[in-house]
């Protein structure tokens, strides 16, 4: 065994400088280290570590790259399967998240550019995904890969077990001969590298295999006897080493990449604990320098995490608002197609905010998106179902349409003007009663049936401009009559019987006039011939049995018919005159004239009754004259 001293002096005599020699140092524990690896921060250190790895290996997934295709994700698959590393959990999980929300997004956006073409909802079919297929397969094999790396990992640190308490034994071994450590010491060393070397075992035997190899390798050391002069060399080159690791560690505190900070603080901590011992007096000195500088990494380090874990839990309370309010928009009672897509706007609205958010927790990340998910694809296939529901009607209100059209376009060419106006405008009241169709199909089968309407009514009413010509020119005739009749009640001392029944019977000539002057006109006509049959002292009776007499010639000419015709109308306004004077006479007699205000009720009801003998008197003549000219 060569102890450090010997070992320097040996290389001054060979002509190598010191500041060239290499040490390795052991991984023991010994009576001259002032720390060993349990003596450290451990929860800071070694358990912050274990707890926030994964963690911040899906950080760095998630900063590192963005996929924004489904392609992307496949690639990447595809290169974890050719790789010959272990495939990441957290990775993986991560992509197959970005995947299905990349792959839900694009058929949501097929489906509302295929509704929006105005195709029907019911029809769409969903296409298989050559994409999706290639993504479920390379999904299995890396399942596959992961279960076949989990046996072997498990199978090798079953080996590394198995070797590890054999270099135990060995040391055991050597422990126990005091007078053997010396010369075993070049072996010894041989061993701690063989045990270094050897990498992880079974968790539940790691920290029992520790202490043990600890325990013999101290008993090792404590049968070794350096001189005082190897041991001041020792802690001489032991301070400068962990001197400059102290540097290295504050120097640590001005890294902006948090990560990267804390996982070179972890090569440094494995660097100091390698390191042997320095003097008793410098131990807790250069120990509590280098802890310092530790801990201001370390509390950087958590709160990094403490922040993400926050915007994680934010992210989740965002993203739990948004199910709850998908779910309650689908609990909403839809009236019709309206309120279907006024809620599907707001779900897609949604869903597009959804996309701003970050991750939620790992634990609740996935489950979160299931449910936000299911929310949606409830909405939509209810959605569906009410459009599948509504294309029965739909087609129902096309054919109807569609037989409103064709009976509308067989009119168009019709010249029988009123008939026909009268059925296009009962087809149109019966348009308006029936449903809805889809708008494409509706627009056009609207102007479809318009066009034939606007060909008939536009026919009609070139055909109509001659008519309305003859009317106005009536109309302006019978105004001449008129006041010529004005002229003659302002000297009714020279009008004569003949000049009013010539002048009646010359209007009662002239045809139509238009209709919106027509009454108008008739109370023209009517208050001026009052006013002289009043000058001539003709009776009102008189007058109107002389103009139907007069105008009964006109009745006569259209033949026997219609003066049947309104002999029939009159015997019946006859009958109708005697039954309502019957029932005023009647009433009459029930009445108390000594009641309150019975006798200007029995004098109202007795001229109403006087009124309607007067108009019975009256029919009576009229139907003599029509029985005088039928003979």
């Amino acid at each position: 065994m060569q102890y450090i001293w010997e070992v320097v002096l040996a290389a001054e005599k060979n002509g190598i400088r010191e500041a060239d020699l290499r040490y390795e140092v052991a991984e023991v524990r010994s009576p001259y280290l002032e720390v060993s690896f349990y003596d450290l921060n451990t929860q800071t250190v070694e358990q912050t570590a274990v707890e926030q790895t994964a963690a911040a290996d899906v950080q760095q997934v998630e900063n590192t790259k963005v996929y924004k295709t489904k392609q992307e994700v496949v690639d990447r698959l595809k290169e974890i399967v050719a790789s010959d590393e272990a495939p990441v959990k957290e990775e993986i999980d991560l992509l197959k998240t970005v995947f299905y929300k990349l792959h839900i997004a694009e058929r949501e956006a097929r489906l509302k550019e295929y509704i929006n073409g105005g195709g029907n909802p019911e029809a769409y079919q969903v296409l298989p995904d050559e994409t999706e297929e290639t993504f479920k397969a390379q999904m299995a094999v890396i399942r596959e890969k992961r279960a076949q790396i989990m046996q072997q990992q498990e199978a090798e640190k079953q080996a590394n077990l198995e070797k590890k308490l054999e270099i135990i034994e060995k040391i055991k071994a050597m422990a126990t001969s005091p007078d053997e450590a010396g010369k075993s010491f070049g072996e010894f060393k041989e061993l701690q590298q063989q045990w270094k070397d050897i990498k992880n075992v079974p968790a539940d035997k790691a920290n029992e295999l520790w202490r043990n190899y600890q325990l013999y390798v101290e008993q090792f050391y404590d049968l070794l006897k350096l001189n005082s002069e190897a041991r001041e060399y020792d802690f001489k080159k032991n301070l400068e080493l962990k001197t400059k690791l102290c540097e290295a560690a504050e120097k640590l505190a001005d890294e902006e990449d948090v990560i990267s900070a804390f996982h070179q603080l972890q090569e440094l901590h494995q660097q100091y604990r390698e390191i042997g011992p320095v003097a008793k007096e410098l131990r807790e000195e250069v120990w509590a320098r280098f802890k310092a500088a530790s801990t201001v990494i370390n509390k950087r380090h958590q709160q990094h995490f403490e922040d993400l874990r926050a915007k994680e839990e934010e992210n989740l309370a965002r993203k739990t608002a948004l199910c709850e309010k998908v779910e309650e928009l689908c609990k909403t009672d839809n009236k019709g197609a309206a309120d279907w897509e006024k809620h599907s706007k707001e779900i897609i609205d949604i869903q597009n905010e959804w996309k701003t958010i970050g991750f939620a927790p790992q634990k609740m990340n996935v489950k979160i998106f299931e449910r936000f998910r299911a929310a949606c694809d409830d909405f939509f296939g209810r959605k569906a179902e009410y459009f599948k529901a509504l294309k029965a009607t739909f087609s129902e209100n096309i054919e109807k349409k569609k037989a409103l059209v064709e009976k509308a376009q067989a009119l168009a060419d019709s010249t029988d003007w009123k008939a026909t106006s009268d059925k296009l405008i009962a087809l149109q009241k019966e348009w308006k009663t029936i449903g809805m169709v889809p708008k494409k199909l509706g627009d056009q089968l609207w102007q479809d049936f318009l066009g034939a309407c606007n060909k008939f009514f536009e026919a009609r009413n070139a055909a109509g401009a001659g008519q309305r010509n003859e009317e106005r020119a009536n109309l302006e005739k019978k105004q001449g009559i008129i006041e010529q009749l004005k002229a003659l009640a302002e000297n009714a001392a020279e009008a004569t019987r003949e000049k009013v029944q010539a002048l009646t019977e010359e209007y009662n000539k002239v045809g139509h006039v238009p209709y919106k002057e027509k009454d108008k006109l008739y109370e023209a006509y009517h208050e001026v011939l009052d006013r002289i049959y009043k000058e001539l002292n003709i009776s009102t009776k008189r007058r109107r049995l002389n103009d139907f007499k007069a105008n009964i010639k006109n009745v006569a000419k259209r033949g026997e018919e219609a003066l049947d015709n309104e002999r029939g109308r009159l015997v019946r306004r006859f009958d109708q005159l005697k039954q309502e004077i019957q029932t005023y006479e009647n009433n009459l007699g029930f009445l108390n004239a000594s009641s309150k205000k019975g006798n200007s009720l029995i004098d109202e009801m007795n001229r109403k009754v006087q009124h309607l003998r007067d108009d019975l008197e009256l029919v009576r003549q009229k139907i003599k004259a029509i029985d005088a000219e039928n003979k």
